[in-house]
């Protein structure tokens, strides 16, 4: 009895205790970015980040034309740093002093979140040694000349890693404060690691290099040097002596403990290179780099090769490097819709001060979530219940360079940024990865900041399709490289399009060409592949393509010498004003979204929104129509994916390109609620007109009132402009309406048919309806879709009774198609208002002074005001300025801004654009 008596005290105890500890937990329910507090991009307690480097215009002792469009920036301690370059094996720079400068696109908006003003990052401090464009690593002989041969189009600038014969980068392994580089050298395995140490005050860095057995000597270059420096070798010591600073000497030795394996020398009488001689065992050397008064040489020298080789034991992890929790507590919205929107509270504040900006989210098959930001982290998501009451937030992994894409495959955790794919393990399961494993062979990325690593799909048998970004509108890398017309240039010969990478990754295809600013989806069970594009130069709209093999889609600069007479259509256009930004598609493989279930949705950055998208499974030839998924979205939105378990929709996002979202970041919970979903769940066209099918009975009188509906038609241009205007099917600027000569409701009453006269193939169709459901509920919205076959539709199949169409009943006469295209209203400043809003322009032009996250200049006060272009030109903004602005607003494109913006051309009405005009007056 007293047994049980003290076990029940215990129990009580314990219970008590969990208690107190559940109460101290901090969780957090809200984030207000205008509170937080971040620390530097670059924490101090991690050891590499990914990056870029411009190694131009270090000194005239080093290499004038050099740069890593990879690199890996490693600190050492003691304020001294080694930059690895993954596709060329080769040690880039060595210094002490300053990091490097946080002016990617990633790293200037950090914490100025809507920058975009990036420039190619460079190192901060003293460089030590440089190395140059050339193998890292050969076999039987030195090499000094870049010996890759993919090669830019557009500014002879070579890209990419080297081919498979000179060596393969394998990955990195972190350990506590160390990496450890693995990399193949021909066949032969390589470990190299990095290191610092303080010596009689002065800093030393080493490279630990472990070599496996090889029957061939192996050559490393360690620096390179101009022909203003002297280099002098002695008892295995290189010494560099500065002419400028006679007193000045960099030392670069190895360990005297096995000189019979390897050698530091001279080559050329500019290059410093280590040579490890053929053995059948592996062996360890170091090699130092120490700079400082000549005076000292000797005797840093002589301490460095006393050091003992201290490899570390790197294939069994190290200690985490992020112990803390942060726990969240989520916001659930009122069913008041079919589909609504929960969020997932970030967790910021965090320990590290960390920002966290959600770019896309992955699941494990137990319903955790992999949630990688745009800094370059990937956090664990755990908890994720119904109420989303208590979020566990773990830190699993860093470093990445603008990565956008992150997988889960096989229970493993894959990324794509721009380093390229990357496969995170986690050696000793204590939650955090410490083998970060290169997956591709092939990928190549230049320095261009709108190459983006845009997006990733991993197929059932591990096969990789990646969409990469396709140029930019800004000036080369090279200073001197010629643009492409209209600014337009494609950085890579993989940029703007969709590669394949083979399961083992040492295969890379070019699979589809000739695409702007591609994001892909990817049906698993069907292997059916999509991208949209970005509208812009040659991109007259949003477009989202079927993607097969050997496919180009109308980029010129992207066709990398794909026969471009034959451009393939999309499955849909989207006009401008409806998705002026788009992103990622997302097939819904789960029973538990209603109407939505096994359906494919797109997401859309700029408006920001979900639409469904609605394949006509009767066409000969592929044709979509988009709806949009109305919800609010705390910010723009980019990728999402289906929770195993609960089967809704996540969704993630930030904000730092053109959106009418202001918000800075979120992750949200796209959810069905069972109540009814009043847009169109399939679509049909055919010569005869349309078929929408809905999930609820409809009102018959409402549907059979032809007022209930109106359509129009229109063609888009594919130039070197940014975007297109609206024209006819004659050519002419301009949209043209459609009648509608008989709706009628099919036997079920969930379908409407929409007898159509002359139906043909077009571009782009817009359908505004607004009529009842059976029970009274308000059906309202706009369909778009295109057409690009046309087969008779079959209406007794369809469900449709009694529908006796002729086909002379069809078609009308150009003059009666004519006098349906007048406009009464009258000019208006309201008018102008309401249409500065329908078409997104405050996503670009703020009405007031801010130019915060925006691409077009500000428009408070602009009537009257002076105006300075690019040329140089000036005029002072009258009436007719600011028509040509909306109509041709490439014809003067003030100084400051680029060419963002597409014609209104046919899109707007005559009193329309004189409506726009007085609006912008009146700001």
């Amino acid at each position: 009895m007293i047994a049980k008596c003290r076990f029940v005290f215990l129990s009580f105890l314990f219970f008590l205790l969990i208690q107190s500890c559940q109460e101290e937990i901090n969780i957090i329910s809200s984030v207000d970015y205008d509170s937080l507090e971040f620390n530097d991009f670059v924490e101090p307690e991690f050891p590499f980040i990914n990056t870029s480097l411009d190694l131009r215009n270090l000194g005239e002792q080093f290499p004038k034309i050099n740069y890593s469009s990879r690199a890996t920036a490693i600190q050492l301690g003691n304020q001294s740093y080694m930059a690895f370059d993954p596709d060329l094996l080769r040690w880039s720079a060595v210094w002490t002093g300053g990091f490097v400068s946080m002016t990617g696109v990633a790293q200037v908006s950090y914490k100025d979140f809507f920058n975009k003003n990036d420039s190619f990052p460079r190192i901060l401090g003293e460089p030590m040694v440089v190395s140059g464009l050339y193998p890292g690593w050969t076999s039987y002989f030195p090499n000094f000349k870049d010996v890759r041969t993919e090669i830019t189009e557009a500014d002879s600038l070579i890209w990419g890693p080297l081919n498979k014969e000179y060596g393969r980068y394998q990955g990195m392994y972190t350990v506590d404060d160390r990496v450890v580089v693995s990399y193949l050298v021909n066949e032969t395995q390589v470990y190299d690691s990095p290191t610092s140490k303080v010596l009689d005050g002065d800093t030393v860095l080493t490279r630990t290099i472990r070599i496996e057995n090889h029957k061939d000597t192996l050559y490393t270059v360690l620096a390179e040097m101009s022909d203003k420096h002297f280099l002098k070798e002695e008892d295995g010591v290189v010494y560099i002596h500065n002419p400028n600073k006679k007193n000045e000497v960099t030392a670069i030795s190895s360990n005297s403990l096995k000189m019979n394996t390897h050698k530091v020398h001279i080559v050329k009488e500019r290059f410093v290179v280590l040579s490890a001689y053929p053995t059948d065992e592996t062996s360890d050397m170091q090699v130092s780099f120490w700079k400082g008064d000549s005076e000292k040489s000797e005797k840093i020298i002589a301490k460095t090769r006393i050091q003992k080789i201290e490899f570390p034991n790197f294939k069994k992890g190290g200690n985490k490097y992020w112990k803390d929790v942060v726990y969240t507590k989520g916001m659930k919205a009122p069913d008041s819709a079919a589909y609504v929107v929960d969020q997932l509270t970030l967790p910021m504040p965090n320990p590290w001060k960390r920002n966290v900006r959600a770019a896309d989210i992955a699941f494990f098959k137990d319903g955790r979530a992999a949630l990688l930001t745009f800094s370059g982290d990937v956090w664990i998501i755990d908890n994720i219940n119904d109420d989303l009451s208590k979020l566990k937030w773990t830190r699993y992994a860093s470093g990445f360079y603008e990565a956008m894409s992150v997988k889960v495959h096989e229970e493993q955790v894959y990324v794509f940024g721009r380093e390229g794919i990357v496969r995170l393990l986690d050696l000793n399961n204590d939650g955090n990865a410490d083998y970060y494993e290169n997956v591709s062979a092939g990928i190549i990325q230049s320095m261009d900041s709108r190459e983006w690593a845009a997006d990733m799909v991993i197929a059932k048998d591990g096969s990789m399709y990646l969409a990469k970004g396709g140029g930019t509108l800004a000036p080369a890398f090279k200073s001197i490289a010629e643009k492409s017309p209209k600014g337009y240039r494609a950085s890579t010969v993989q940029a703007g399009t969709i590669l394949k990478i083979s399961p083992d990754g040492e295969t890379t295809e070019v699979y589809a060409t000739g695409l702007r600013a591609p994001y892909i989806g990817f049906d698993v069970e069907s292997e059916f592949l999509t991208a949209s594009d970005q509208q812009g130069n040659y991109v007259p709209a949003t477009p989202i393509y079927h993607i097969e093999k050997d496919d180009y889609f109308g980029v010129p600069p992207a066709a990398h010498g794909h026969p471009v007479d034959y451009i393939k259509r999309p499955l849909v256009w989207i006009p401008h004003r409806i998705d002026r930004s788009s992103i990622s598609q997302l097939w819904l493989r789960t029973e538990k979204m209603g109407p939505l279930n096994n359906s494919m949705i797109h997401f859309s950055f700029g408006r920001p929104g979900l639409f469904s998208v609605l394949l006509d499974k009767h066409s000969k030839v592929g044709q979509a129509g988009v709806s949009l998924i109305e919800a609010d979205y705390p910010s723009p939105v980019l990728k999402g994916a289906v929770h195993p378990k609960d089967g809704q929709v996540y969704i993630a996002g930030f904000n730092l390109w053109g959106s009418n979202s202001q918000g800075i970041s979120s992750v949200t919970r796209m959810r069905y609620t069972g109540k009814p979903y009043l847009k169109p769940i399939s679509f049909q066209v055919g010569e005869q007109g349309l078929v929408l099918s809905f999930t609820e009975k409809l009102d018959r009188k409402a549907v059979v009132d032809l007022a209930s509906f109106k359509v129009k038609r229109w063609n888009y241009e594919r130039t070197d402009k940014y975007g297109s205007g609206h024209f006819k099917l004659d050519g002419t600027a301009g949209e043209e309406s459609l009648p509608v000569l008989k709706s009628y409701l099919s036997k079920d009453e969930k379908s409407v048919l929409l007898i159509l006269p002359n139906m043909t193939e077009v571009m782009q169709m817009e359908l505004v309806y607004n009529f009842l459901t059976a029970s009274g509920q308000p059906v309202k919205g706009e369909f778009h879709f295109t057409v690009n076959d046309l087969s008779a539709l079959s209406f007794d199949q369809l469900g449709f009774q009694d529908v006796k169409i002729a086909k002379n009943d069809l078609q009308l006469t150009s003059e009666e198609l004519l006098s349906l295209q007048t406009n009464k209203d009258s000019a208006s400043i309201e008018l102008g208002a309401l249409l500065f809003d329908k078409f997104a322009c405050k996503g670009c032009h703020s009405i007031g002074t801010s130019t915060e996250g925006m691409y077009g200049p500000p428009l408070k006060g602009i009537f009257g005001s002076s105006r300075q272009f690019i040329g140089g030109a000036k005029l002072t903004v009258d009436d007719n300025y600011l028509k040509e602005s909306i109509l041709d607003p490439k014809a003067k494109i003030v100084e400051g801004y680029g060419e963002e913006m597409p014609s209104y051309s046919g899109v707007l009405l005559d009193n329309e654009v004189q409506s726009l005009v007085l609006y912008l007056k009146s700001l």
